[in-house]
Formats: C-alpha cells, structure tokens, sequence
C-alpha cells in the first residue's frame, strides 16, 4: 500500500526474459512497483527492453512468446504467467503506437465493442460500456462513423475506446503520441489525466516525445540494456546529470531551464512549461 490506501496494481520482481537464439537477455533483472492512480512514464533509446516489458506485463509474454522467462510480473495480485489472457484483457488494457491496429470494424461503436463481444458481455452491460467509454472519449457524434474516415487522433480515442470498455484497472500506451501532430498530442495527453483524475486509471506510458508526459507523470522511469537505471519524478530524473547519457531526448525547455537554475537566474522548482520559464525569469537576476 501506498500512503496508507493505495494499492499496488503493478508488481514487476526480478523479471528476467531472453528469446529464443537472442545471445543476451532484452529484460534483466527488472523491478517496478506502481500503485493504483498513477502515471509512470518509461524511456530508453530503441532496444532497451521497452517493448518486451510491456508484452510481459500484458501477457503476450510468456503466453505467446516463448523464451528464457525468470522472475513474476503481477497485476493486480495475480500473476501474469498464471492468468489466461481472457482475464488479463480485462485488467490490462493496451493501446499500441498505431491505432489502426486496434480498429478494423464498419463503424466506431462496433470497434469500441469488439473486445465485449469477444467476451460474451451481455447486449445490455456492452450498450453501456460502449456509450459509456465512447462520453468519455468525446467521440459520441462519431458512432456511426467509418474508421477509415477519421483522423490520427480520432482514431487514437476510439482506439482508447475500445480499451477503457473493458474497465481494465491498469493502460499500457505505446508512443501514443508519435503519430499526432502536437495539437492532438497535447489533447491526448490532457485526456489521459483526466482519465486518471475521473476514473482512477493507472497508466504506464511508453514515449520518446517527454516535453508533455512529463506535465503530467508521477514518474519517470529510464531504461538501457534491459535494466531499469534511473527512476524517480520527471523533475529528478532530468535535472539529473545522467538521463541524457542513457538517450533520453531532455524536452529542450527542460535543458534551458537547468541553465537558468545553475547559473543562478531562477529557483529551482518542478519543471516547468515554456509559458512558465518565461514569466519564472522575467525580472530576475543572480
């Protein structure tokens, strides 16, 4: 638990997974700890473990990919290895880089239903589910739409749709943001807190664009080899000296804003948007 009523909906404990004719391990001794309610960020230069650490929180790991598998990756007390994946689709929703790998049906409301369906949900409990994830997602007048017809970002909300009508306890978001233009990214990212604020949703995101997660991440967790090397706030773990070595692209205004702090022209504090440096150093001086 968590400051006495949180509790922990993530457990990773010594994951450890090399696949088949791989010469090194893509995870080593991996551990992580997410309460319930947060939004936990993960960064890492490409091949680092991201992608094998989601499949392994979300099971397609060790279900459908085989390998050197050692250590336990619980969600919400049970163990992933020890799940099918019918359960483990209702406690992990995952939204992945592309959403046109999640939305293939006639229309919106039928892809937001696919999942349901799958399950046997009953039409009543589906109808409302649907409406349901569909007002949250802002995409109602879109219902009878044609995926195909819709934007990146509109497909990206009913793609996100269609994982908050399973009411998973725990999103996983793939580079969510690495097709949007910066507008609808902002829009996304502001979803996403408000999702958690609404609902209570955890979220672990993947994303190499840091400048708006970070606004709203409890923590920022950075990968390399396989190991997590560096966790902590978005603010500590890049005002620290290290991120950047390990190829976490620091948001530039991140990079300014240290300078600003070291050389004596504003306080250090949380980071900042550029909005705010601007007035927190207008008038200033060492």
């Amino acid at each position: 638990m968590r400051g006495g009523d949180m509790a922990d909906i993530l457990e990773i404990d010594g994951l450890s997974f090399r696949y088949p004719d791989s010469p090194k391990r893509a995870v080593e001794d991996f551990q992580l700890t997410v309460p319930e309610g947060e939004i936990v960020v993960l960064a890492g230069p490409s091949g680092c473990g991201k992608s094998t650490l989601l499949r392994a929180v979300n099971g397609l790991i060790p279900h459908m990919y085989g390998g050197d598998y050692s250590g336990d990756v619980k969600v919400g007390g049970a163990s992933v290895k020890e799940s099918g994946m019918r359960d483990l689709a209702q406690r992990v929703g995952f939204l992945f880089q592309n959403p046109e790998n999640q939305i293939f049906m006639f229309t919106v409301e039928r892809d937001v239903a696919f999942g349901l369906e799958n399950l046997g949900v009953s039409r009543g409990d589906m109808r409302e589910r649907v409406d349901e994830a569909m007002r949250l997602l802002g995409i109602t007048d879109l219902a009878l739409r044609a995926p195909h017809e819709l934007s990146d970002g509109q497909k990206q909300r009913v793609a996100l749709a269609g994982v908050l009508a399973m009411r998973p306890k725990l999103v996983i978001l793939d580079e969510p943001t690495s097709l949007l233009d910066p507008k609808t990214a902002a829009e996304l990212v502001g979803l996403v807190a408000r999702l958690r604020k609404e609902l209570g949703t955890t979220f672990v995101v993947v994303e190499h664009r840091l400048d708006l997660l970070v606004k709203v991440a409890d923590r920022l967790v950075v990968m390399s080899e396989g190991r997590k090397v560096l966790e902590g706030t978005p603010s500590e773990v890049l005002f620290g000296d290290k991120a950047e070595g390990y190829g976490v692209a620091v948001p530039a205004v991140t990079r300014v804003q240290k300078m600003l702090v070291r050389d004596g022209f504003i306080p250090r504090g949380g980071l900042l948007t550029p909005e705010e440096l601007a007035v927190a150093a207008g008038g200033q001086g060492p």
